[in-house]
């Protein structure tokens, strides 16, 4: 937080560290320095550690602590997980994805490309949805690899990703999803799930910055980005324990009580959204039909300029964002929005709200007071 006062609703873009795990990772810096594939004591403590924070990722998403890589964040998973998938399949050429895929995803397809790769991009509804028949129309023998994410990181709308990942898994192809915005906030069962990958990254939960994990199911053999014999070979380079600590220590909290804290802040989002509604004329909830995560809210205020608005929010002490924090700065409309069929006026006329288990009612009706103060201004100067 930037101070006491502050009102920060960007978590999507990053969240505070949990309190709960401030002290641990501080002490890991400060004592456990050993390198964990040192033989030596000091290095044992901290192969301790190490693997102590991977069983409790597994235990996250039900899965084996064999079958977590630690990486350095949700965009290495990501390639680690589309670059291997594509190795582990040399006769197959072809990826698909959907047209609303994080950056990290799109931007990798994109040079992947140049170098012969085919990918075809699913479109989304005007609410962001996924039609399966197309998934399965699009899939070919030829098809190495179909990756969608679980949770939209700008709408929050979840896809179907079971029947998703059961369809791939009929066709031949292996599934990856990127569940960095879904970890956490939704229940990931991968026992009953059946992706054969899946990103995540610390510090959309309230974990540190700089560390992540792929999910990598027992069987699969992964051609590494970086070589060298850490991660059972899969990830080259000696981890980052304290950070490593951190994300296992905020696994265990995202996974205590995860039902009734999502349903917490489902409430807060709706509050802000039926507020919203009720005192701003022309407002209006991208994807606001379609099954979300619990957190996050896309909000379009009519055609007034979204950055504007932002501008007087921070003014105000209240965070929020126009999108993906990778893409924002620029005046280019998202690509998710574009591609559920927004112009590009109500592209840039969107604010993404994404709330975190610290958020409080007071803090929505602060919000929502500001936002009513500024559209008011707004309006009236615009006449």
């Amino acid at each position: 937080m930037t101070d006491h006062d502050s009102i920060y609703l960007d978590n999507n873009a990053t969240t505070a560290l949990a309190p709960a795990c401030v002290e641990p990772v501080m002490a890991c810096l400060r004592d456990v320095y050993g390198n964990p594939s040192s033989k030596h004591a000091a290095g044992i403590s901290a192969k301790e550690q190490l693997e102590q924070a991977r069983a409790s990722v597994a235990r996250l998403l039900n899965a084996a602590p064999a079958e977590i890589v630690f990486t350095a964040s949700g965009t290495e998973a990501n390639h680690l997980a589309i670059r291997g998938a594509l190795a582990a399949r040399p006769g197959k050429s072809h990826v698909v994805v959907s047209a609303v895929e994080h950056p990290s995803t799109l931007s990798l397809l994109a040079h992947l490309q140049t170098e012969g790769v085919r990918v075809t991009q699913l479109p989304v509804d005007r609410e962001g949805r996924l039609d399966l028949a197309v998934l399965e129309h699009a899939i070919t023998p030829d098809t190495a690899l179909v990756s969608l994410m679980w949770a939209n990181n700008e709408t929050g709308v979840l896809f179907p990703i079971a029947d998703a990942a059961r369809i791939a898994r009929s066709k031949g192809a292996l599934f990856h999803t990127d569940a960095v915005q879904a970890a956490g906030k939704v229940p990931l069962d991968l026992a009953q799930v059946p992706v054969d990958l899946l990103s995540m990254s610390g510090h959309k939960f309230h974990a540190p910055k700089g560390v992540g994990a792929l999910f990598v199911r027992k069987g699969l053999t992964l051609q590494p980005m970086l070589f060298g014999h850490q991660e059972r070979r899969r990830r080259g380079g000696t981890e980052n324990v304290p950070a490593i600590v951190g994300m296992g220590l905020a696994c265990e909290l995202a996974a205590g009580e995860l039902e009734a804290r999502a349903a917490a802040m489902a409430a807060l989002r709706d509050r802000l959204e039926s507020g919203v509604l009720m005192r701003i004329p022309g407002a209006t909830v991208n994807g606001g039909t379609a099954p979300r995560v619990a957190n996050t809210s896309s909000v379009r205020f009519g055609e007034l300029e979204a950055e504007a608005i932002l501008d007087k929010l921070d003014r105000a002490g209240i965070c929020a964002s126009s999108g993906a924090a990778c893409t924002a700065g620029g005046s280019a409309p998202s690509h998710v929005l574009v591609a559920m069929g927004l112009s590009e006026a109500q592209a840039l006329a969107t604010i993404r709200f994404s709330l975190s288990r610290y958020t409080t009612e007071a803090e929505i009706d602060r919000v929502l007071d500001a936002l009513a103060s500024i559209h008011k201004r707004m309006t009236a100067e615009a006449a």
